[in-house]
């Protein structure tokens, strides 16, 4: 059964916005197909949380740019600490709100055909390659659920990431996106396709400050890694705590591909979280790791799923949440191997660290093999701080305190080590470090 709910947006605005941005014409289509689907599907259900209380269809949709800067030096130092100012980033897209405060892209990695834009100029200027790739069935298709349509509708922002063939680029492309309005609603899309045989690293922040005002963030990334390409992928999200995030974060890693994640989860909001690897061809890999800390009476879901269709494909899950105060989260960890994905390889392990009675944590983790020649398997684990291992800090001259956040660092570190940006690792390390204490 469907249940309807009246949006505060029709076609009417969905169509206005989308001659404003000149999109070609499929685009208009699609979102006014989008909006049209969204008036009756069901909101997503979360496995263990719910969500149907949670504001994700009212909110603020106007489109509001922010101010743009001509060097890095002119940005607030909030946003300069995401990177090493002494080496000028030549691979960064800041947005500021909804449009692109700042960006910059070595012309070597121009002339050799790499594509990194804003999602809008690239829907204009690169139309053909984006709809290929732009939520399909093999991606985050519109059709999932209620959010999935409206984002599909109404996004505002986000970027496009393209590799060419045969190219291995070594030095990180970076997007930092800024919630700076406290009344914006960010509908974010993030596509990166890598090309046969490529590899790059992506890191993107999300960041935003409105404590009070209470809004949504809705964020759709698909990562595309052609056969025997590879796609590292950092992030960090830090949106304030009055924002209710949505994030869906999808790989499809054809044949000898690999797709690995790095995700710091870092909002002081209500949170649900998607990140699922499609391993489609033969041989591919992923591995994806996160770690998330929970404070105040948020409540956060966070749901990573392996899916096997290849042979010999080997999919890796690693889950780390700290929960503090009255917290609430919930880690699903998924492998899925179909029919046919013989000589596949599953593993999954999560676990939650609890720093206080009122906080509640939940591991589940699970396997749905539909083939026989195949390996498997988990571990789950919920518990608080080992008091031998604070003894024992303690008799090397620590303070409790400083034996205890020691000790959380070190379980989170797994994830947070492999952040390929050494300023966006401190930074991560630097939000842990203010959510604990």
């Amino acid at each position: 059964m469907t249940v309807e709910t009246k949006l505060s947006f029709d076609k009417a605005y969905v169509e206005q916005f989308s001659k404003k941005r000149n999109e070609p014409e499929w685009m208009q289509k699609f979102r006014l197909d989008a909006i049209e689907q969204a008036e009756s599907l069901e909101m997503p259900k979360p496995d263990k949380t719910t969500i149907r209380n949670w504001n994700f269809t009212e909110f603020n949709h106007d489109f509001k740019t922010g101010e743009s800067v001509s060097s890095i030096q002119d940005l607030p130092e909030e946003l300069r600490d995401f990177f090493d100012e002494k080496q000028a980033p030549e691979n960064l897209i800041i947005q500021r709100n909804h449009s692109v405060a700042y960006a910059a892209l070595n012309n070597e990695l121009k002339e050799k055909g790499v594509i990194f834009t804003d999602i809008h100029t690239a829907i204009r200027e690169h139309a053909d390659l984006v709809q290929k790739y732009f939520m399909t069935e093999d991606g985050v298709y519109v059709s999932e659920h209620k959010l999935t349509a409206l984002h599909a509708a109404l996004v505002n922002g986000g970027v496009f990431l393209y590799i060419p063939e045969n190219l291995q680029i070594e030095t990180p492309i970076q997007s930092i996106f800024w919630q700076e309005d406290p009344e914006i609603t960010l509908v974010n899309h993030v596509l990166v396709v890598v090309d046969k045989n490529s590899s790059i690293t992506y890191v993107e922040n999300y960041l935003s400050h409105n404590e009070e005002y209470e809004t949504v963030a809705n964020i759709v990334t698909e990562v595309y890694a052609l056969d025997g390409a590879k796609v590292a992928y950092g992030a960090v999200d830090n949106f304030a705590a009055a924002t209710t995030t949505y994030v869906n974060r999808r790989g499809i890693a054809s044949r000898d591909a690999t797709i690995d994640w790095a995700l710091g989860q870092m909002n002081d909001g209500n949170t649900v979280s998607e990140n699922v690897t499609r391993l489609v061809g033969d041989n591919s890999t992923s591995q994806a790791k996160a770690v998330s800390v929970g404070r105040g009476k948020q409540t956060q879901n966070f749901t990573s799923v392996m899916h096997h269709d290849g042979k010999a494909s080997d999919g890796f899950i690693l889950q780390r949440g700290v929960m503090t105060e009255g917290s609430t989260a919930i880690l699903n960890a998924i492998g899925k191997i179909e029919h046919g994905g013989t000589k596949a390889n599953s593993e999954q392990e999560s676990r939650v660290l609890m720093l206080s009675e009122k906080a509640r944590g939940d591991a589940n983790p699970i396997l749905l093999i539909d083939e026989d020649d195949v390996t498997a398997g988990h571990a789950a684990s919920v518990g608080r701080v080992d008091p031998l291992q604070v003894y024992y800090l303690k008799s090397r001259g620590l303070t409790e305190e400083e034996a205890q956040r020691l000790l959380i660092h070190g379980f989170l570190d797994p994830v947070v080590s492999q952040l390929p940006i050494e300023s966006v690792k401190k930074q991560l390390t630097q939000v842990i470090e203010r959510k604990i204490n």
